[in-house]
């Protein structure tokens, strides 16, 4: 093991040696020796220090070696990012839907099937309706559902564990991560992944490429995904067009016990005699990302961009620009091919999970694709385009995932509406200062990253903290 690793983490969480040798029961001299690597601590200390240090016990084992083995040598297609589902969370119902395929695909004859759930599937799995949806997809099937909300030593924060049965026999079992974005992750079976098709991984990369060909970012994903590309995403944005309008003629109260009011449709028919434009702006943008997250809140279908959670934020940018200006359904499928292009870096070298980086690597991806869409849209030359991502990623740094009481409502469709509002400043701001950066994309999202996991857990989508636990409704 990496016996440095006892240090950072103890210095990260303030722990003199005195004080973490004390809570693990051992002398400052046997912590010492633990820290310079004279000797080892055994299975019950790293399991201990695991849990005051609030990380895994793969994370003592990590090297340089290891993060070179595991870096990323490509990124799937914009299809894996973009999906279309049913709401109200990727995470919580798309993937472990798609779990419950896979593994009902291998055992299609098994008389019964266990699941159980782990993390933050457990603690919010009911708010977000992940046994709903878990016993909706087995169908007339015999499932038993087990929400283990104390297991720690899990690989990620969405895992789920599935038996199947016959003859009162196990006959088969698969660890299923659900990875964010409705994707999934099966342990051992790497060949569940899509094929890469983007050899970049890193916007550096694409921007040197992209200058070298003098081609520009769309240019370069229809170059890599090929023509169909376009016809794909025409199809995503009419799912998200369609949703809007739904969501604008609903009205009532929100499934799941909060008594939230849908919002939307009482938003866009405000009206202010003496309203300024930039008043009108923000009402009608706001009011399309509140259609959408209240669908989404419904569990009604919705595009994944890039999760259930931050789906409201690209389709209001996008649909307020396109009445706004007139843009043509070509262009705006353009603007979602590049705004993909940062939901993949994203996906790709950080995590767009809240349960595993907390709510900036939702709704802050969500709002970093929204900028770069914008960018497209506008205009503006790849390096302003980098900068509006970058600032709506560095603004979102350290927020939570605290749902109250397990629900994608409170505080979520706020978050998209203001996110959304985010993108626009964030593209204003690149068009006039993009000269004067000096953070990169993919600093920002390797920053992301780290402080993703850093946040304690219970601001990681386990309604344990923040808003889930001060606010009580």
């Amino acid at each position: 093991m990496n016996c440095e690793k006892i240090t950072e983490f103890r210095e990260k969480q303030n722990l003199t040696k005195a004080k973490l040798a004390k809570q693990l029961g051992v002398t400052g001299a046997t912590l010492s020796k633990w820290e310079r690597g004279e000797s080892a601590p055994g299975v019950d200390a790293l399991w201990q220090m695991a849990k005051i240090f609030n990380v895994s016990l793969d994370e003592f084992f990590e090297n340089e070696e290891a993060k070179k083995k595991s870096a990323p040598t490509g990124m799937k297609s914009l299809r894996d990012l973009y999906k279309v589902g049913s709401g109200p969370s990727s995470s919580h119902t798309i993937g472990p839907e798609n779990a419950c395929k896979f593994f009902i695909g291998k055992n299609p004859d098994a008389d019964n099937y266990k699941v159980i759930l782990y993390g933050s599937l457990a603690k919010t799995g009911v708010g977000h309706r992940t046994d709903y949806v878990i016993e909706k997809t087995f169908a007339h099937r015999k499932v038993e559902i087990i929400f283990n909300e104390t297991e720690e030593n899990i690989p990620h924060a969405n895992t789920m564990d599935m038996f199947a049965y016959k003859n009162g026999e196990q006959t088969d079992f698969a660890r299923v991560m659900s990875v964010g974005g409705g994707s999934i992750k099966v342990e051992g079976m790497d060949y569940v992944e899509p094929e890469d098709v983007y050899t970049h991984t890193t916007f550096t990369e694409i921007k040197e490429y992209c200058i070298n060909k003098k081609i520009d970012l769309w240019e370069y994903v229809l170059e890599v995904e090929g023509p169909d590309i376009a016809e794909f995403l025409l199809e995503m944005w009419q799912i998200m067009k369609d949703c809007i309008r739904s969501g604008l003629d609903a009205e009532g109260i929100l499934p799941g016990g909060l008594n939230v009011q849908r919002k939307a449709k009482y938003l866009s028919l405000q009206r202010h005699v003496d309203e300024t434009a930039e008043t009108r702006e923000n009402r009608m943008v706001c009011s399309y990302a509140f259609a959408v997250s209240e669908e989404n809140a419904c569990g009604n279908t919705i595009v994944v961009a890039p999760t259930c959670g931050a789906s409201g934020v690209v389709p209001a940018v996008l649909y307020y620009q396109q009445r706004k200006r007139g843009f043509t359904d070509y262009e705006i499928a353009a603007a979602l091919g590049v705004g993909g292009l940062i939901g993949n870096l994203v996906k790709t070298n950080a995590s767009i999970s809240g349960a595993e980086c907390g709510c900036q690597a939702e709704i802050g991806t969500a709002c970093a694709m929204a900028a770069a869409m914008l960018g497209r849209l506008f205009n503006l030359s790849i390096e302003q385009t980098e900068y509006a991502s970058e600032i709506a990623i560095e603004h979102h740094l350290g927020l939570t995932c605290d749902p109250v009481c397990g629900l994608v409502q409170i505080p979520c469709i706020e978050r998209n509406a203001v996110a959304a509002m985010r993108a626009i400043n964030a593209v204003n701001l690149a068009n006039f200062l993009s000269d004067t950066r000096m953070i990169s994309l993919d600093s920002v999202i390797e920053t992301m990253k780290q402080t993703g996991h850093a946040i304690s857990r219970e601001y990681r989508e386990t309604s344990e903290g923040g808003l889930a636990k001060v606010v009580e409704l």
